[in-house]
Parts: structure tokens; C-alpha cells; sequence
């Protein structure tokens, strides 16, 4: 039976108010034109001239005869050919060979891949080239990671953590065999993996079941008290991709980039990179044709290809096989640890992008520490880069717990072609935020944030992707430890937020709801337990105006800060429009 205990008490959520706001209007269908037909008679190389140049003369008498009696034979052969077409058009068209109206095809659904970054380590050596050489970080670092599968008519997919090599970790739940019927209990379990220490990369998958795609999700948190690599970093256990866009990194001095390349599949992938910088884009020998073999990590030291930027944007491409891409970005300022984090892919370029969960800190205390030699990319900022030919005029806007705040720069600016942009967020009042920006031109964008205000004094930063719009039933993993909270953002009409938390024994608890006013932000404490078992991740789902979610991460006592972006809900059966006809 489904357990109905309520979830434990969570802090109410600002801006609460009566649900009620409508969905955005679906957009009408269009039709192409039909093609233009060629002109009735016409013939194939009608008007071409022939060139005299190079051809044969034919010699008089006999030849002469000879050719002007080939040309009528082909005049014959031309009347007849155009006799057949002629009575061919007047034959009606057989019943098969008109084209018939589009229909959908089924695609069978496919596992649901997620690869969890490894641990944070430190370079080893220099950091010219790619294939980064790495040492170990800290005598206090701990690497854990986090996943849950959700249930489909009762029953749990075939999922399991492996690692890279296909050797299993941990196996969630065994193949169950027959789609389950119609009939079946549709008690929601979940499968999930609480708080697991590795040392390597590691690859969460769940089969399909019933041609529906898994729901799960994994994350990865690291942690240490010492050492260059001090502070917090989460990660989502991204899904491979083709195709996506890094924002953040930075390769000036104390700032190191490495991206890190995973292909889980049983496919070669070749990767080229698009690197962005504050001056345009970075033409780099090395960052074509990278080569990853199938259940390898290849290291990427970025500082070997776009040394000295401080704003760096990298789109990853790859062909053959899909790579999971993830940037492990640290700052060391002189002697003193700056914080450690792993940048992930954020949304495609588009004419709207938002960054929930955007924490900042007291903006006076922000002043005086940026105002500090080698501390002016201590304060929160946002990063905007626009990869076409054409300007982009981007309008930014805030949403805090009590409405929306104004940039003291007036919240529009111009991002140039080509290039990254950083637009300081400093002056706006402490609080979470929900940051949307706008233009009429795609872009990428990317949020930073940071924790500690003391010079000389160990601090952390993190940086929130571009987030997805929330759907239905998002599996969202919370790694286990410190401060923890769900945050979510409305723009401009209220949204109803529905949350189910899940627990180490596999249970789903019954869902609360939040109720967020448009143009605000809301945050939701999470529990350690929730009726004596340790919550490890919720079920979210989204209603009313487009929604936004992360889970912000702290640690009790020190200058901790990581962020998690929600990841897309699991899609349902996939259909494709298939015309048939000859």
C-alpha cells in the first residue's frame, strides 16, 4: 500500500498565495508551401548554347548524308519519347502513389544514461596540452554520490550504478522481466543508491520499461576541509549529449579549468571545441578531432588552449558517440583556497534563459572584499555569451523572495557578438534569486555565486547553469550532509510546485505543495528524515506559469556553497510524424 505519512515539516515558502494561473497558449500549426512545378513543355537544357570549341567537322558528301540522317532519327525518337510522356500524363495516377496524410511512429525508448563526474583532483605537472595528469587533492576529501529510479506501474526498472569499465557498483533493481498490465499497482517506489563513497567516475542507468523512459536521476558532491581544493562542489550526473554548452570557466592566474570529456557508450566520438572568450571567439590548434574512446574520460587542461581569460564559454560538440562533459573549475589566490566546483552543461542558446537558486551575500561586505587585490571575481555575476554574428540586447531581471529587485546598472545591457560578457550583480540586496534574462538574439548564460567575505580567509563559489522550465515528476537527488534546500522561482504568474520526498528505505512520501506568487522566489528547507528515514531526493513537479528549480548546498560552520540544477524530466513515449508514398 502507499505509505500517506505526510512529509516533514518544511519551511513555508514566500509569496504564497491561492493556486490559479493558466498555461501559455500552445503555437498553431504552419504549412509549407507546395514546391513550384517546371513550365508545361518545357524540356531538360532548353536554352543552353552548345560550344563550338573542341567539336568535329563533319567531311561533305557521304557524311554529310550520314549526319542529317541521324538528326532525324532523332527528331524521331524525341516525338515519340514525347508521345509516351504525353499519353502517360493522361493515364490516371494509381491509388498508392499519392502521398498520404502524416502519421506518428512509435520510437522504442531507450535506457536512461547519467554520468557522475569523479572526484576533484589537482594538476599535475604542466598544464600545456590536453590529457591532464592529476595527484591527490586532500588528506580530508570525500567524493559521494547519490541516485534514484522511479517505479513504473508499480514495478522498478533494470537500473544499476557501474563504473566506467561496466563493472557494477551497485545494482538497483534486477530486469523485471514482461511489461507490467494495465492493472497493475500504481504505487509510485523509488530504486536508489543513498550516499555512496567512489573514486572514479560512474554510470548511472536504468532500462526502459513498457517503451516509457526511466525517471532517475544521480549526483555527486564533494567535500574538503583542507588543501588547495577546499570547499564544496555538486554535480548532476549529466546525460550524454551530442551537443552542449559550459559556462564559467576561467584560466587567469590561480584559476584552473579542466574539462572532462566521458564517453559510456560503445561508440567512438570525436569532439570538437567552440571556445568564447571576453574578446571573441578563440581559434585554438588542439581543439578539433579530440578522440574519445568508448568507457574512457579524456582530460582537457583549458588553459592550453585559451590561457588568460577570465570569462570562458566552451560548447562541445561531438560526432559517432554522445559525451558527457563537465568542467572542474578552482580558484587559489596567492596561498589561500578560493573554492572548488564542477561546472555543467546548461541550456541551449535561446532567447530567454533563467538561473534559479542564485544565493548572494551582503552586498557591503561584497564591496569591500572585491575591492581586494585578486578578489574582483569573489561577487556574484552573471555571464552571458552570444555565439552569432549579432548583438544581443539582454534585458536582466531579479526575483527575491519579496518581489523583484532592480540591477543598480538598470538591468539592460549589450552583449557583443561572438563574445562572453559579464554582467557584476553586485549591489543587489542578500537573498536567493531566480535571474532571468532576455533578448531578441539567442544566447547562453550562466550565474555566479560565492561564499565567504574575509580576505585571507578560505572561501567557496559556485555557478547555476541555465535551467530547464519545470514539467511533471522530476526526479531531484540531495546529497546527504550540511544545509540543504530546494529553491524555486515563478516569473511572471504564479506556479504551483508539488514535492514527494523520497527515502533510503525506497519509499515516495506523500506530496506537499507551494503555492509561489508570480515574480518571486521561494526556498524549502529539506529534512534530515523524514519519518525516521533519511530523505535522499524528491519527486518535483510543476503547474500554472513557467517554474524554475535547484538545490542549494552549505555546510554548517564554513564557507560552503554548490548548486544543482534540476534536471529534465524523463520523456514518455516518443513518436515521430512519418509521410508515406513514392
Amino acid at each position: 500500500m502507499h505509505d500517506h505519512t505526510p512529509p516533514a515539516a518544511a519551511t513555508p515558502p514566500a509569496g504564497a498565495e491561492t493556486p490559479g494561473a493558466n498555461k501559455p497558449p500552445l503555437a498553431g500549426d504552419t504549412t509549407a508551401p507546395a514546391a513550384k512545378q517546371a513550365p508545361e513543355g518545357a524540356t531538360a537544357g532548353a536554352g543552353r548554347k552548345a560550344s563550338g570549341r573542341g567539336a568535329t567537322r563533319l567531311p561533305g558528301g557521304k557524311g554529310r548524308a550520314a549526319s542529317v540522317a541521324g538528326v532525324a532519327a532523332g527528331v524521331l525518337i524525341l516525338a515519340g519519347g514525347g508521345a509516351v510522356v504525353a499519353a502517360g500524363s493522361l493515364v490516371p495516377h494509381p491509388e498508392s502513389s499519392r502521398i498520404m496524410q502524416a502519421v506518428e511512429a512509435a520510437v522504442p525508448a531507450g535506457a536512461s544514461v547519467g554520468v557522475c563526474p569523479g572526484p576533484a583532483r589537482l594538476l599535475e605537472g604542466t598544464d600545456a596540452g590536453t590529457d591532464a595528469q592529476f595527484r591527490p587533492e586532500s588528506a580530508t576529501a570525500a567524493t559521494r554520490v547519490g541516485a534514484a529510479v522511479l517505479s513504473a506501474g508499480g514495478v522498478l526498472p533494470g537500473s544499476r550504478l557501474a563504473r566506467l569499465d561496466g563493472t557494477a557498483a551497485v545494482e538497483i533493481a534486477k530486469d523485471p522481466g514482461p511489461a507490467p498490465t494495465a492493472g497493475a499497482p500504481q504505487e509510485l517506489l523509488a530504486g536508489v543508491v543513498a550516499d555512496r563513497a567512489v573514486d572514479q567516475v560512474n554510470v548511472l542507468r536504468a532500462d526502459a520499461l513498457a517503451n516509457q523512459n526511466a525517471s532517475a536521476a544521480g549526483a555527486m558532491k564533494y567535500t574538503a576541509s583542507d588543501g588547495d581544493l577546499q570547499g564544496s562542489a555538486a554535480a548532476a550526473c549529466g546525460q550524454p549529449s551530442n551537443d552542449q554548452w559550459l559556462a564559467g570557466a576561467g584560466t587567469t592566474v590561480g584559476r584552473t579549468s579542466v574539462l572532462a570529456l566521458t564517453n559510456a557508450s560503445s561508440t567512438p566520438a570525436t569532439v570538437s571545441l567552440e571556445l568564447f572568450g571576453a574578446g571573441g571567439q578563440i581559434q585554438a590548434p588542439g581543439s578539433r578531432g579530440l578522440l574519445v574512446a568508448p568507457g574512457t574520460t579524456r582530460s582537457v587542461v583549458l588553459a592550453g588552449l585559451a590561457p588568460n581569460e577570465s570569462q570562458l564559454t566552451v560548447h562541445v560538440r561531438s560526432a559517432g558517440g554522445p559525451v558527457a562533459a563537465s568542467i572542474q573549475q578552482s580558484v587559489l589566490r596567492g596561498l589561500t583556497p578560493g573554492g572548488v566546483d564542477f561546472i555543467s552543461p546548461g541550456t541551449a542558446p535561446a532567447v530567454r534563459q533563467v538561473m534559479a537558486g542564485v544565493d548572494i551575500q551582503d552586498p557591503s561586505g561584497l564591496a569591500t572584499l572585491t575591492g581586494q587585490p585578486g578578489y574582483g571575481d569573489a561577487g556574484p555575476a552573471l555571464e552571458l555569451t552570444v555565439p552569432g554574428a549579432s548583438d544581443a540586447v539582454v534585458e536582466i531581471k531579479l526575483y527575491g523572495r519579496d518581489g523583484q529587485h532592480a540591477l543598480p546598472s538598470g538591468g539592460v545591457i549589450t552583449a557583443k557578438a561572438g563574445s562572453t560578457t559579464e554582467v557584476s550583480l553586485a549591489g543587489v540586496p542578500a537573498g536567493q534569486y531566480t535571474v532571468a534574462a532576455s533578448s531578441d538574439v539567442s544566447f547562453v548564460a550562466a550565474a555566479r555565486m560565492s561564499r565567504g567575505l574575509q580576505a585571507g580567509q578560505p572561501s567557496d563559489v559556485a555557478w547555476a547553469p541555465s535551467a530547464v522550465r519545470l514539467g511533471s515528476q522530476h526526479v531531484v537527488p540531495v546529497p546527504k550532509g550540511g544545509l540543504r534546500q530546494l529553491v524555486f522561482g515563478a516569473l511572471d504568474a504564479r506556479a504551483t510546485i508539488t514535492y514527494a520526498a523520497i527515502t533510503a528505505d525506497g519509499k515516495v512520501r506523500a506530496a506537499a505543495a507551494a503555492d509561489i506568487a508570480g515574480g518571486t522566489t521561494a526556498s524549502i528547507s529539506v529534512p534530515a528524515q523524514a519519518d525516521g528515514a533519511d530523505v535522499v531526493g524528491y519527486v518535483v513537479s510543476a503547474s500554472g506559469d513557467a517554474a524554475y528549480g535547484a538545490v542549494l548546498l552549505g555546510q554548517d560552520g564554513r564557507n560552503d556553497v554548490s548548486s544543482l540544477a534540476f534536471l529534465a524530466a524523463a520523456a514518455g513515449r516518443e513518436t515521430v510524424p512519418v509521410a508515406l508514398g513514392y
